[in-house]
């Protein structure tokens, strides 16, 4: 009995937040496109902020799929949403937004020139 209530009310079962493939896909693709806009920065920093509300905003992107299913794919919306709704995912999104960033800078100075001094 001790153990069952040691665990009442425990919101999640301890394990890292791990995305589906379909899930990992598009968040690889979002992440590449945010840091191919060289908005990495404050994508990381509007997640950081958000961090206690991720649930409230994949609410949100349930909500309003219907009108943003118009501009985006519906699917995608609803994977993404409940992507959100698990604990650890903005952790998970905020390291491929820097793996994106990086690779983003690796490729740009690979095809650069190098400089004489």
């Amino acid at each position: 009995m001790r153990d069952f209530l040691r665990n009442a009310f425990a919101l999640d079962d301890g394990k890292p937040c791990e995305p589906s493939p379909e899930e990992r896909a598009l968040l690889e693709k979002l992440a590449a496109e945010i840091a191919r806009r060289r908005m990495t920065g404050p994508a990381i920093t509007f997640l950081e902020m958000s961090r206690p509300m991720n649930g409230l905003g994949a609410a949100a992107i349930h909500f309003f799929s219907p009108l943003a299913s118009t501009l985006a794919n519906p699917v995608a919306l609803k994977r993404f949403a409940d992507f959100l709704e698990k604990r650890g995912s903005v952790d998970v999104l905020c390291g491929m937004l820097e793996a994106a960033e990086r690779a983003r800078d690796a490729a740009c100075c690979e095809g650069e020139a190098p400089k004489k001094p």
